[in-house]
């Protein structure tokens, strides 16, 4: 089994077909989903991202009818249908079919989609800076984990392999690094660390601050700050936070070579640790 799928009581390994042309998510972006990992027979932090899926729901205007802990429930029924140790990404969605202008908030949906996904090597990835950039909280649901906000990121991607790198790194509005077009950014230099200041043109990832109170509470000077794209260029290291590979190095800025540094390391270490310590 790849993968596996809950909506409306049921489980199915078919991709359920849930939208048609007239429904408000397929015309209108009426979707939130958010994105959690089961490795090692850990899931880390799942009640958190399912917290936070219900709370993107609800700044998108609808008003879910599943409450995060039924919500966790249903992800760990999920992760046991695997064979045991299995790596997944799991996927708690909720949409509007209904509605025309707003949506019918009253008749919000859950989905749920769990699917097999390796978690990455040690390679790390390349990145490249974008000529995309991250939206205002005024002029997009940056508050939420919102549908809507990928293809941006998208277009940066596809900018980046254009140009052979694996990822994009994406300013904000003024000009300040926001983050990578997956994940949340960090830089280290002279044995300190640092990742941008929340804003508002990026989520405060759930993997971003649990490894911000990890590092600090181990000791390491981490600050949020404005990010410049020099900073970035004359980094000692350069690492991203997320779900999808938690800690990850980058092995590439531009054409600058950045090796598996100390804090990088430090900060996967510390992350995993916490992980097998909740298990």
């Amino acid at each position: 089994m790849e993968a596996l799928y809950w909506h409306d009581g049921r489980w199915t390994t078919e991709n359920p077909k849930l939208l048609g042309p007239a429904d408000h998510a397929f015309w209108m972006a009426s979707m939130v989903f958010d994105g959690a990992r089961a490795f090692d027979g850990l899931t880390p932090d799942l009640d958190l991202h399912c917290q936070r899926v219900v709370r993107s729901a609800e700044k998108m205007l609808m008003q879910p009818q599943l409450g995060w802990e039924a919500i966790r429930d249903l992800c760990l029924e999920a992760v046991a249908r695997f064979p045991a140790g299995e790596a997944l990404y799991i996927k708690p969605m909720f949409f509007c079919a209904d509605g025309f202008l707003l949506p019918d908030a009253e008749r919000t949906q859950f989905v749920l989609h769990v699917f097999k996904v390796p978690m990455p090597g040690g390679q790390g990835f390349s990145a490249c800076f974008s000529s995309f950039v991250r939206a205002w909280p005024n002029m997009a649901p940056t508050d939420a984990k919102a549908s809507c906000l990928y293809p941006n990121g998208q277009r940066a991607i596809r900018e980046a392999a254009a140009r052979g790198f694996d990822n994009a790194i994406m300013l904000d509005g003024d000009g300040n690094v926001a983050e990578f077009a997956t994940a949340n950014l960090w830089i280290a230099k002279d044995g300190r660390v640092a990742t941008p200041a929340v804003n508002g043109t990026f989520l405060n990832g759930i993997t971003r601050q649990r490894v911000l109170a990890l590092l600090r509470a181990d000791g390491v000077d981490v600050q949020e700050r404005a990010l410049t794209r020099a900073d970035v260029e004359q980094a000692d290291e350069v690492f991203s936070t997320g779900n999808y590979g938690k800690v990850v190095h980058v092995n590439r800025v531009e054409q600058r070579a950045l090796p598996y540094g100390p804090l990088a390391q430090r900060a996967h270490r510390l992350y995993m640790e916490y992980a097998r310590a909740g298990k």
